[in-house]
């Protein structure tokens, strides 16, 4: 087949593969640390990443045009899905001692969150508060543990500690995602939007600990992981702001927008595969 004649007859195909080639080589830098320089405030890597992402979104959208052959437009979209389900810079740890060193960079950030939880239930109304306060009462001790087992692991990246590390990241993951189904009874729409917003900054740091600790474990760690995890990540789905956590995410590593919320689907769906 003449690749020039299959380019001119089918564009669209032919932009959707190379988009994806972007997208895969862009990961690839990103996963050697090669920046490229600064674009604003992110690095030109991730900023054409991002764009390639995007870009790709809206090819596989875009109701324009003709379809060169019958199936195309799903394979458009297939292709989309395959690019949002690359490996992206925030989940190739590569090594235990990187991940950990993320973990580790998340805990100030986390800390931050459950205080501003402890401190929402002021704000609620009166018949909201007690409710609010018996779904997030597990928080404290339960971050402070895992920030504790986070540095523990980041200096000695054992077996051991990596064991107590899985558990513990379980234990608030299952914590928050119960405090969420709780805080939901809330019917005052003001009181329960101001509980799920608070929460929800939680659980987004959370989410993204438990992806990095996966990325570290075995396939039957993780197995025994996602087996102690009652309350899963599809029943709270319904009530976490992807608007929220992309803000989250994009402010903790520097990057744009779209690249945080490729990188949230992608750790959700990794999750949700894993039985969590």
């Amino acid at each position: 087949m003449n690749p020039i004649s299959n380019i001119w007859e089918h564009p669209r195909t032919s932009a959707a593969g190379l988009l994806i080639a972007v997208v895969t080589i862009t990961g690839v830098l990103s996963q050697q640390g090669l920046t490229l320089g600064k674009a604003g405030t992110a690095s030109v890597v991730s900023l054409v990443s991002a764009l390639a992402t995007a870009l790709l979104g809206l090819l596989a959208r875009d109701p324009g045009g003709s379809a060169p052959s019958t199936g195309t437009p799903a394979k458009l979209g297939a292709w989309a899905m395959i690019a949002l389900l690359l490996p992206l810079p925030w989940l190739q740890g590569c090594t235990g001692t990187s991940v950990a060193q993320n973990i580790v960079n998340w805990t100030p950030s986390l800390q931050t969150a459950v205080a501003t939880v402890d401190s929402t239930a002021a704000i609620l109304a009166p018949a909201d508060a007690p409710i609010f306060t018996a779904a997030t009462s597990g928080f404290d001790a339960a971050s402070n543990l895992l920030v504790a087992q986070a540095k523990a692991y980041l200096a000695d990246p054992s077996a051991a500690t990596l064991a107590q590390l899985q558990s513990q990241v379980v234990t608030l993951q299952q914590q928050v995602n119960a405090g969420l189904l709780a805080a939901a009874k809330i019917t005052n729409p003001t009181s329960l939007q101001q509980a799920l917003t608070s929460i929800q900054a939680v659980a987004t740091i959370v989410t993204t600990i438990l992806t990095l600790v996966q990325s570290i474990s075995t396939n039957a760690q993780v197995a025994r992981m996602a087996a102690v995890s009652s309350v899963k990540l599809a029943a709270v789905e319904p009530y976490l702001n992807s608007s929220q956590a992309a803000q989250i995410v994009a402010a903790h590593y520097d990057e744009p927008i779209s690249q945080a919320e490729a990188q949230i689907a992608q750790a959700e769906h990794a999750e949700m595969q894993a039985g969590f």
